[in-house]
């Protein structure tokens, strides 16, 4: 049977980790510091089941800053300014403009905060064993609190070093569920740099152009439907 493990990114403490089984239910849980070992362990303990992984971080850096800015005001694409950095995928521009979150925008490797780091090598190492996808809490949570459904069955018994972490891993897996079984959402991935995905349907707000790269029709991530 197919596993789906969701998994928080930290670095002032362990990153948590949970797995769901094809009907939702929680099968394990945990907290690893080494990227490696735990895929390692994840490999072993779920050997023969094909398993899908969520995780809370970009899987790429900036490889140089973007030239174009997403003018929610006017609907349109237009041009970065010399005072703007470039910061941000159009995966977390998407995110922003639909109102689900407020992405802490990925920029260029040397530029990245440490745990963005750790998410780059946990993304490595899962992908050795695993399909990996990235996804955001916050825009999970934010698409819930407008009715969506995401059922899951917890066990609490690893939740006590850090509560908010482990759900958090928890929301992630049943996203990766609900995305596989083609309930979610994918958006983003115009400029070749990662798609985030969603456990439900996003709205289109008329701003098909959002979802399309500039110069690049038809290379975005159209897997969403009007709710």
């Amino acid at each position: 049977m197919t596993r789906f493990v969701g998994i928080d990114v930290q670095v002032r403490r362990k990153c948590s980790y949970a797995v769901v089984n094809e009907s939702g239910t929680m099968v394990d849980s945990g907290w690893f510091e080494d990227p490696e070992s735990c895929a390692g362990d994840l490999a072993e303990r779920f050997k023969g089941h094909p398993l899908y992984v969520g995780i809370d971080a970009p899987r790429l850096c900036m490889t140089a800053p973007r030239q174009w800015y997403w003018s929610g005001a006017k609907g349109t694409w237009r041009h970065k300014t010399p005072a703007e950095r470039g910061w941000g995928r159009h995966c977390e521009v998407v995110i922003k403009a639909l109102g689900l979150g407020n992405p802490q925008w990925t920029p260029t490797l040397e530029a990245s905060p440490e745990w963005m780091l750790k998410g780059y090598s946990v993304f490595q190492a899962m992908d050795n064993i695993s399909t990996t996808y990235e996804a955001f809490p916050t825009a999970c949570y934010r698409l819930l609190e407008k009715g969506h459904s995401l059922p899951m069955t917890l066990d609490f018994s690893t939740f006590a070093p850090g509560p908010k972490d482990m759900l958090d891993a928890c929301v992630l897996a049943a996203t990766v569920r609900n995305f596989c079984n083609g309930l979610g959402s994918e958006v983003g991935g115009g400029d070749g740099l990662g798609t985030i995905i969603l456990p439900a349907p996003v709205q289109e707000h008329n701003k098909p152009e959002l979802f399309e790269w500039p110069g690049k029709q038809g290379t975005g991530n159209r897997h969403w439907a009007i709710d």
